[in-house]
């Protein structure tokens, strides 16, 4: 490929191309070819750049990742309350979801055609976004804004499970538009559905679901007897100062791995240093 057809060669409308016709087709069933020929390309300048389909798709996915990474992001900026930043990003996610971007939607549903090496590098993509929420929720744990003993995976995983599927069943001529599903599913996740006076009462009778899972020497002391286990308040854990966001993974509740705590602390300080 010469250094003038570099030059001219359209990057970005050949991944709109891979995205349309991934969506349309599925990747498996889909040709580099047929790509190139729909790009108006020969498919030697694919091949140029992207060795192999697994390639073109672990560029395609990366740029979806960094577009909902931004939206979330300018929507959060708008308030400083570590709540209403995460209602905002809900919302700046879901309207992404649902913005008629092909290669979101081939983000959501088309990541587990690959394997090896190319599946890595999209689990490594999904993480990166997952820990950039995991910044926001922790910097709302560490505000004293959750209530103590919440597992922030679950909340995670429970707000992307909620509105990644909305993308199966949504209809313009629903009734709701997009900021108002994510609005109602945050006030779901922030507030349930049971009435005032029934929701403490609920909530002392699954006490055991609420409190932190045990860590593994607290586990093992309780299967050998020595001594129980029992519910206790989560430590306030984030602290900021001028320089900066300070975690202490001594002070995380006990159902946080390491893992997870290294990958939220990268996140929040990459998100502060942004605002």
């Amino acid at each position: 490929m010469t250094k003038a057809a570099l030059r001219t060669f359209d990057e970005a409308g050949l991944l709109d191309t891979a995205a349309r016709l991934f969506r349309q087709k599925g990747f498996a069933a889909t040709t580099l070819r047929e790509i190139a020929q729909a790009a108006g390309v020969l498919p030697g300048s694919i091949h140029y750049r992207y060795p192999a389909k697994e390639a073109l798709l672990v560029a395609l996915m990366d740029r979806a990742i960094e577009r909902a990474i931004a939206a979330v992001q300018t929507a959060a900026a708008q308030t400083s309350d570590p709540t209403e930043r995460v209602r905002l990003g809900l919302r700046a996610h879901l309207q992404l979801l649902l913005s008629g971007d092909d290669g979101v939607y081939v983000l959501l549903y088309d990541w587990r055609s690959l394997a090896g090496r190319a599946r890595e590098e999209i689990v490594r993509l999904r993480d990166r976004y997952e820990a950039f929420w995991d910044g926001m929720l922790y910097e709302a744990a560490g505000a004293g804004r959750l209530r103590p003993g919440v597992d922030l995976k679950l909340v995670r995983l429970f707000g992307f499970g909620a509105v990644n599927w909305v993308a199966t069943w949504y209809s313009p001529g629903g009734g709701r538009t997009p900021e108002q599903i994510a609005d109602v599913f945050w006030s779901y996740m922030a507030h349930g559905f049971l009435p005032d006076d029934r929701r403490r009462e609920a909530a002392l009778e699954n006490l055991s679901v609420l409190a932190p899972l045990p860590s593994a020497d607290e586990a093992s002391r309780r299967d050998s007897g020595r001594s129980s286990w029992r519910a206790r308040a989560e430590p306030r854990w984030w602290s900021r100062d001028d320089v900066g966001p300070r975690l202490s993974s001594d002070a995380l509740p006990a159902n946080i791995r390491a893992s997870d705590f290294k990958k939220a602390t990268l996140a929040a300080e990459e998100y502060l240093h942004d605002r």
